[in-house]
């Protein structure tokens, strides 16, 4: 099997500056073919066409997406056309020069393009309420099992996201000095040759890697350990979400749906479904990362997916429904980018009216468990 973590993606979380910074600072306009906002009347809203920036590849990240075109919720939704585009990307340049309209993107990239050249970005909910990132170690290895472990051992750090984990370190009040950090890829093989003791990781990619090679694992998940954000993020400009409510919500509601379905329906029928669109995707195009890839593991996708699980829901999703964020999540998010470096308030990076109204509106949404 080709391994996903060879390539930069996780560098999504912590290079949004420098993709920022090759972007010009345009608002994005209206999307094509879009009804006005908070247009009212008896025909069934008409939105157009819409683009919408992917993190990664069209892999299990995306289920709910893949739901929401498979049964038609886009459509009810009011869409001529949802174009899902692969990443890697951060969707940040993009969004600011109007080529997308939505990007599934992070708190990392969207507060530092905040923090750093006050990019007018959004997030409006999110999918991820807990930070993927995990300190991936083997249990007869580096066995990092709380951030006290961490000092004397050797750690592999991608150039891009040492910024992240300096704020794991500055969370836990460890002397950088104390750690040894060396400069890898997203490929694993160093932890599992011994090379480095722990290995900077995705709970839901790398660390599956590794296990499913025949290691035994330990996490030392960032989301529990003082670096908790979250990821997977509906962001926008702020142009675009003040023109676009009402388009928006009925976005918004879509996904929802296309979420639900991955909880209700069985595994083996998700990993059916994201490999129908994972191989049209490789079909498309002969350059885009799944066909360099090659074909999907299915059970590999099966474990990512249930991976994801754990960090979309959690008792606040529970509560208040998929994609909203807790005022908690927010002060714990913008505290986690300040230990990073990225400085923004609550107020800058989250704008969660429209997630709020649709559950207000739509109570029954909120059930999204079997």
């Amino acid at each position: 099997m080709a391994s996903h973590s060879k390539l930069g993606r996780r560098g999504r979380l912590a290079a949004a500056a420098a993709a920022f910074a090759a972007s010009a600072l345009v608002l994005a306009g209206c999307a094509s073919g879009a009804a006005a906002p908070g247009e009212t009347g008896d025909e069934e809203a008409s939105y157009g066409e819409i683009s919408v920036q992917y993190s990664w590849i069209k892999n299990e990240e995306f289920a709910g997406e893949f739901y929401a075109y498979e049964n038609g919720y886009y459509d009810e939704a009011g869409f001529d056309e949802v174009i899902g585009i692969s990443g890697p990307d951060t969707g940040v340049a993009k969004l600011l020069s109007g080529t997308v309209q939505v990007a599934l993107s992070d708190a990392a990239s969207i507060g530092a393009a905040i923090a750093e050249e006050e990019a007018p970005l959004k997030i409006i909910g999110a999918t991820f309420q807990k930070n993927p990132f995990t300190i991936l170690s083997l249990a007869d290895g580096g066995n990092i099992m709380s951030p006290e472990d961490l000092v004397g051992k050797t750690i592999g750090v991608q150039d891009s996201n040492a910024s992240v984990f300096a704020a794991l370190l500055n969370a836990n009040d460890i002397d950088p000095a104390d750690v040894t950090v060396v400069p890898v890829d997203f490929d694993p093989t160093p932890l599992m040759n011994g090379e480095v003791d722990g290995f900077m990781a995705y709970l839901t990619n790398e660390a599956l890697t590794v296990e499913l090679a025949g290691y035994e694992i330990t996490n030392l998940s960032y989301a529990e350990n003082g670096v908790p954000y979250v990821a997977e993020t509906f962001s926008v400009t702020d142009q675009y979400l003040a023109e676009n409510k009402e388009l928006l919500k009925a976005f918004l509601i879509a996904e929802i749906k296309g979420w639900t379905d991955v909880f209700q329906e069985t595994t083996d029928d998700s990993v059916a479904l994201i490999e129908t669109y994972y191989n049209a995707a490789a079909a498309e195009s002969e350059d885009g990362l799944e066909a360099i890839f090659g074909a999907l593991d299915p059970v590999k996708t099966g474990m990512g997916l249930e991976a994801e699980k754990l960090l979309i829901s959690t008792e606040e999703t529970e509560a208040n429904g998929l994609f909203t964020i807790s005022d908690e999540l927010k002060e714990q998010t913008v505290a986690s980018l300040a230990a990073a470096g990225w400085d923004v308030s609550v107020e800058d990076l989250f704008d969660t009216t429209i997630i709020d109204e649709i559950y207000e509106e739509n109570p029954e949404l909120k059930d999204y468990l079997p």
